[in-house]
């Protein structure tokens, strides 16, 4: 991923970390049901043999933290693909991406509170909104952000499967 950005790798989960001005932004996603379902399932009989199959693509949902030096509390923006937006390119300029949701959590804490106010972005004021992604954009959170987060899910995705198809021969095969 381009900006800086350093990777870590858990399994399933990954974290993006990058520091700029002061300030410590980390997304997290898990390539966990981060398929959506195919659209097409019941045309699939249907299918001409020399048709290729659609591509399969990791699209997550991502939590972005913004912590600022000198501050207690951690800005937790809860952000996901909407099935819509995916692979609508060339359309007018819009975000492939939405924020979900808002809060704040104490910074350090492993676990967050659920006992912290959580703001639903469906009910929030469009320019405010706007002003959240421009936010995130500033800190390197946009578009080509997604895009490239797309390609590195789906890359890590493929590549757990594979290692899980491996694990199963193994299994299945050690009777």
């Amino acid at each position: 991923v381009s900006g800086g950005w350093e990777l870590e790798v858990h399994g399933t989960e990954a974290k993006l970390v990058r520091k700029i001005a002061g300030e410590k932004i980390t997304v997290t996603f898990n390539i966990n049901n981060s398929i959506p379902p195919s659209a097409e399932e019941d045309t699939q009989e249907q299918q001409k043999p020399d048709e290729q199959e659609p591509e399969l693509t990791s699209t997550p949902n991502f939590v972005v933290e913004v912590i600022k030096d000198d501050t207690k509390q951690t800005l937790v923006l809860d952000c996901h693909f909407p099935e819509d937006e995916i692979g609508h390119e060339g359309e007018e300029e819009s975000d492939i991406f939405t924020i979900r949701e808002v809060s704040f959590q104490p910074t350090g804490e492993a676990n967050w509170k659920d006992t912290n106010y959580t703001l639903n972005t469906d009910s929030l004021d469009w320019a405010l909104y706007d002003h959240l992604m421009d936010f995130l954009a500033d800190r390197g959170v946009d578009n080509t952000f997604a895009d490239e987060l797309i390609e590195l899910s789906t890359a890590l995705e493929h590549q757990e499967y594979i290692k899980f198809l491996e694990d199963l021969k193994s299994f299945v095969k050690c009777q």
